[in-house]
């Protein structure tokens, strides 16, 4: 009787530490708030050769997890010099979002950069990411 009793209060134990294990993890998308993701854009004082401003665009994943898929807004974007697609592209499906860095993984403290020409900045702001691994 004494064994079922421990054997019960064991089965009972290591169902409340791994609720609590699961509770304390939680889910991934609340580790990261949106504002984790800071968009950077500045004015290199350069101007191509169309006389338009060059700006860099650095977009860091302030989040302790590793992101993936950032898409930002930037409505009516243009480039008079050609940006790299595997930096910055229109996302297929959303109109005034843009993919950033292929879609790839960038992990936490990490950034990507790209530069385009105009003249004048455009207002970037975070629209989607997702959570990969923390």
């Amino acid at each position: 009787m004494a064994r079922i009793i421990t054997t019960q209060l064991c089965t009972v134990f290591l169902v409340a530490i791994f609720v609590l294990a699961i509770s304390v993890q939680g889910d991934q998308s609340q580790l990261c708030e949106p504002s984790s993701i800071q968009i950077g854009q500045t004015n290199t004082g350069k101007k191509a050769r169309t006389l338009d401003t060059v700006f860099q665009v650095t977009v860091t994943n302030g989040c302790r997890c590793a992101v993936r898929a950032v898409l930002l807004r930037a409505d009516g974007f243009a480039s008079s010099v050609a940006v790299d697609p595997r930096l910055f592209r229109r996302a297929s499906a959303a109109a005034g979002a843009y993919l950033v860095g292929d879609g790839q993984q960038i992990a936490s403290g990490k950034s990507v950069s790209f530069q385009y020409t105009w003249d004048h900045y455009f207002k970037m702001t975070l629209a989607s990411v997702k959570v990969v691994a923390c």
